[in-house]
């Protein structure tokens, strides 16, 4: 069987499994504001589903999207999900020979689109606690020099949950600017941080991702965008993936979503932190277990199980046989993946403890489990 089938037929177990926790995919399963299912409902009912939107998307959403990320005088592209966005802002900017540099942990498929348009992917490792699991100025400094095309940075990190300052913002798309190079600022977590800033008010050739499948849990409805100066979202709307405008439905959505953040979106907030607590609290307790960034800037939190020589795959089955999701360190980085697993945690507070009741049991299974093969 091709990889290809393997994949999607891993997934789609997932997908069918009836009553399934997702614990590893970073989705938001918390019930969205009602004017957000209306929203979607109001779009069905109209019939307004039946035309194409608009292709940069619909003005309100745009506007929309500027605002929350506080970049007024920017350009927003709404795309089919930020995977898409990704691939658009690499197909156009991954120049063959050129250094796409990002950091080790990271997201790989940007890596993977970078490669493909010939780019050489250079991983800078940042899975150290000396360093606070982030990015520094001086290690991007020596990677970087003429040949430097792009860097690429998920901030906060997925999957460390780590979020850069503002100052360090500025002092590395300083270290972009010196060389010419763009700054793509992927920005999937931002909402769930503390002080986050995006590149683009320090940075011309900065380029923010934004995707509403995290905060607004819309991971199914495919939406996100792409915002920058207009000179490259006109770049970018030359040959788009997708020309005939993003999903009208999820667009509705997010519209409404946004409107409407400021009255229900500190509550998801506050049940993410209650769920991180108690996993947290629940790690102390196991011998070898230990979280490495606490409190996470992302949804999620990255527990260490190499001192308990616990196979991090091997953990993984064993939550699937209790019909939990988590994921393997190795999904982001064949480097440390070895070292750990993820754990989602916008998530019902009733998962969270399914999770933390297990997990003194589930380590101990995961000895007797043979490492299988994930995706």
């Amino acid at each position: 069987m091709r990889p290809f089938e393997q994949r999607n037929r891993y997934f789609d177990q997932l997908c069918n499994t009836p009553g399934l926790m997702w614990l590893g995919q970073n989705t938001n399963h918390f019930d969205p504001h009602p004017s957000v299912l209306h929203a979607i409902a109001d779009a069905l009912k109209d019939g307004s589903y039946h035309a194409y939107a608009p292709p940069c998307g619909f003005e309100e959403l745009r506007q929309l999207i500027l605002e929350d990320l506080g970049l007024p005088e920017a350009c927003a592209f709404v795309t089919d999900g930020g995977v898409e966005a990704l691939f658009n802002v690499c197909s156009n900017i991954c120049k063959p020979g050129q250094d796409f540099v990002t950091t080790d942990p990271s997201w790989a498929w940007p890596m993977h689109f970078a490669r493909k348009f010939g780019s050489n992917v250079v991983e800078l490792p940042i899975f150290n606690e000396e360093q606070d699991y982030k990015l520094t100025a001086h290690q991007l400094s020596a990677a970087v020099g003429p040949n430097t095309g792009v860097i690429y940075l998920v901030d906060p990190n997925n999957p460390l949950g780590t979020c850069h300052t503002a100052d360090e913002i500025r002092e590395l798309t300083d270290i972009a600017r010196s060389v010419g190079a763009y700054f793509v600022h992927d920005a999937t977590y931002s909402q769930f941080a503390e002080g986050f800033t995006p590149a683009a008010k320090f940075y011309d050739k900065s380029i923010v991702v934004y995707s509403f499948s995290k905060w607004l849990g819309l991971a199914g409805m495919r939406l996100g965008a792409v915002v920058s100066g207009a000179e490259i979202i006109e770049l970018l709307a030359t040959a788009p993936p997708n020309n005939l405008g993003s999903n009208v439905l999820s667009q509705r959505a997010a519209i409404a979503g946004l409107k409407t953040k400021n009255e229900w979106f500190p509550l998801v907030k506050q049940r993410l932190r209650r769920n991180q607590a108690a996993v947290a609290e629940t790690v102390k307790a196991v011998p070898g277990l230990r979280v490495l960034v606490y409190p996470s800037h992302a949804n999620l939190l990255v527990i260490d199980t190499a001192e308990a020589g616990v196979n991090p795959e091997s953990l993984v089955a064993a939550y699937g046989e209790k019909g939990i999701m988590i994921r393997q360190g190795t999904y982001h980085t064949k480097r440390f993946g070895d070292n750990f697993i993820k754990v989602s945690l916008s998530v019902p507070e009733e998962w969270a403890d399914r999770f933390c009741a297990l997990l003194p049991a589930m380590v101990e299974r995961a000895r007797t489990i043979p490492a299988p093969a994930l995706f």
